[in-house]
Formats: structure tokens, sequence, C-alpha cells
């Protein structure tokens, strides 16, 4: 027998690239649900395949650019495309529930129109701050389209039965900014799977020649301080004249160009690598070989109370990190990174050479790292408080134990 049909939207990503929204459709097709996912198409991506057990519906993206204008043209196209393919899967039965993940928050009317034809709940997913997103990248609060953005992000809050938040500071930011209530809401983080994420064999050829490595992993945009990274390297390079450390940059972005030129501009081609997107295997490899990560978000609206996935992955592999002050930062790597004064270029330089300098420090911070992760980061203890919303919502008894159909608002921290 089915169980109960959920239909996941998301817009900035796709699946199973997607690693939250991909734990998630796995977590609940493991709880006996029907998933179907409307998402944008990946490179080489079909319309239409189902990928263990999981639907996809997949539109054509559209990404004119990265202005203010072009934003608002991205998002129409993409919510017509949406409800397109949303009409579509619901050929095959309504939806029990529907979940919305952001950005962008724009997805509600299209849970409200769900909720009027079939009784579909909505839960919203809640990824990114919109608000502090664009604070961060275009700066002031009184602008029309930061109004309208803490507007989108109120309607989609209200909207929803449920909200799940990937920290305690968003949590709090949908009760208090949002008037959602404290039972309407839970936090689910985004942790890795340390099955999956587990540090192997060092590749000793991608130090390049040097004695170290250290690495960055994520996306390379204007917020995600990949550019304090290439300083820091010239610091280290030109200043301290350490030249036995090589930086490995992986992932991609709208600042990708600019990053790769400035490392160019500095002169620092021997030392920093960029390699774009990369295979898991790749990761993997440069992860096992590395001797410390790199989690050099600048401190701004967004960064402060924003959960960064790859300082837990580096945490999973055993790599002690290095960070700016920033709130949900040290919430989730604890002891197991170093935390610099946000946004000072040498001082952080200076802290990448002093932990490489003290392999007893490095080597503590990589065990208590591992172990949060095992305890208490990891998926598998998140994805309880995650299908345990859906239980409730639908009145489904889950497969993966009497915990999952409980709700809760722990944090796991």
């Amino acid at each position: 027998m089915t169980g109960p049909r959920v239909l996941i939207i998301i817009q900035n990503l796709w699946v199973p690239f997607d690693r939250r929204v991909w734990l998630e459709c796995q977590a609940l097709v493991a709880a006996g649900y029907d998933v179907t996912v409307v998402c944008p198409k990946g490179p080489g991506d079909p319309s239409y395949e189902v990928i263990d057990g999981v639907t996809v519906h997949k539109y054509k993206a559209y990404a004119p650019g990265g202005s203010k204008v072009s934003f608002v043209w991205e998002y129409a196209y993409s919510f017509l495309l949406t409800l397109r393919l949303v009409f579509r899967a619901r050929k095959a039965g309504r939806f029990k529930v529907l979940q919305a993940c952001n950005p962008p928050d724009i997805f509600w009317p299209i849970a409200m129109l769900l909720r009027r034809l079939d009784g579909t709940r909505f839960v919203f997913d809640h990824h990114d701050l919109c608000p502090e997103l664009f604070q961060s990248r275009f700066g002031g609060t009184t602008s029309l389209p930061y109004k309208g953005l803490r507007f989108l992000e109120r309607m989609t809050h209200r909207t929803a039965d449920h909200v799940t938040s990937t920290n305690d500071s968003y949590r709090r930011i949908a009760i208090t900014r949002s008037g959602k209530a404290n039972h309407d809401v839970t936090v689910v983080r985004t942790g890795p799977d340390p099955d999956k994420l587990l540090r192997g064999a060092a590749d000793e050829s991608l130090r390049r020649g040097h004695r170290y490595l250290v690495t960055y992993i994520g996306v390379m945009g204007p917020q995600d301080g990949v550019d304090i990274v290439v300083r820091a390297a010239d610091h280290i390079v030109n200043n301290l004249h350490r030249t036995d450390i090589a930086f490995t940059l992986m992932g991609a972005g709208d600042s990708f160009d600019d990053v790769v030129a400035l490392r160019d501009e500095l002169g620092l081609g021997e030392y920093v690598e960029f390699t774009g997107r990369v295979p898991d295997e790749t990761v993997r490899a440069v992860m096992s070989t590395a001797d410390l990560g790199l989690s050099p978000d600048p401190k701004n609206p967004l960064n402060d109370v924003s959960t960064m996935n790859k300082t837990m992955e580096y945490m999973a592999f055993e790599l002690p990190v290095v960070a700016f002050d920033l709130v949900e930062t040290k919430v989730s790597a604890a002891d197991a990174a170093v935390y610099v004064e946000p946004n000072d270029v040498r001082q952080y330089g200076d802290a990448i050479v002093e932990l490489l300098d003290d392999q007893v420090r490095r080597r503590r911070m990589a065990k208590l790292g591992r172990e949060r992760v095992e305890r208490v980061l990891a998926w598998k203890h998140q994805q309880k408080a995650y299908v345990g919303v859906y239980d409730q919502l639908t009145g489904h008894v889950s497969h993966i134990g009497p915990a999952a159909t409980r709700m809760t608002n722990a944090t796991g921290s």
C-alpha cells in the first residue's frame, strides 16, 4: 500500500545535488511516504525521472544574472514553470503535504491553492533568510525590494502549517518576526552522514609538492568569503613567507571568475587551486588529504545566524576548522574550530599558519569534530524530528521507529 503523497518544491538547486533535500526525500521514502520533487534541471538532466523511489519533475533553469531585476525575472519564470509541473504531478493523485524550500519565499500561493483544492498541508523548509541575504548582498533595510522580501517571508511562514528551521536562530525568527507558535516550528539541522563522509587514504599528489594542504568546499558567491581565503593566502605567502602550504578550493558560484582573477592578480597560481565543481570522489580524496578546512564566511546579517554545511562536512572528515566568530558557526563546530575576529584577513591567515604548526592541537580538534558529528549532528539524529513533522500532519505511522512520530523542537546541540 502506497503511503501519503508528498510534494517537495525547490528552486535554487536540483536533486539529488541539493544534499539536504535529498536526505529529506530518502528519509520520507524510508518512512513509507510517496515522494515527488519539482525542481530545476541540473547539467544533462531529463525532464522526468525516478531516482531511488523519488519521482522528479524538472524544468530548464533560467538565471539571467545577479542584479535585483534579474532576480525578479528568474523567480517569476521559476514560479510559473513550477506551477505547471505541480499540476502535471498532481494528475497521479492528490498530495497530502506540500513542502516548499527556500530561497526564494515565493511558493506559498501554490500551497494555498492546493490547500483549497485538496486540503493539502504545507511545510516550509527554511534554508535561508532571504531578507538578510538581500541585505548582505545589496545593503539597506528600507528599500522596496527588502520590504518585499520581508512580506514574502512573513506570508510563507504564516501560510505554513509547520516550519522546519535549520537552526535555533532561524526558529526564533519564524516565531518573533512572523508570529509562528512555538509548537509549529521544529529545528532540523542539515547533518552530515558520517557513514558516507568518512576520511580515507590520503593522496599525497594533491599537496602539489607542498607540506600542508588546506581546503574550501562550497558555493562561491559574494557573501561566502572565498576572496578572504585568497587574500589570506597572499598574506601567508608574501608577508609570512610560508611557501609550504597549498590551497585547494572546490565549488562554483557567481564570484568564481572574480576570485580566480584575484588569485592571478596576486600571483598565487602556484599555491591556490580552483577546481570548480568536482565529483564526490575528488571531494573525498581532497578532504582525506587536507590538514584543515576553511569556513571564511564573513560576518554579516545572514552569515552570523546561518548554519554552514561545509563546516560540519570538514568535521566529518576529521578536519579542524578555521572560521570567523559567528553565532551559528560556533554552535555547529564548538571546540572543533579556531575562531577569528570577524572579517580580519590577516588574523585569518595567521590562524591558519598557527594551527598547521600545532599538530597536537589539530589532532585533538579533529577527534572532537568527528565525535560531535557522530553523536549530535549526524542526519540520523535529525531525520527523526523531520519525519515526525510529517507523521503528525498526516496521521501516518512511519517505518523508522516510534521516535519519528513525536514532534520535537530539540536542536541537538
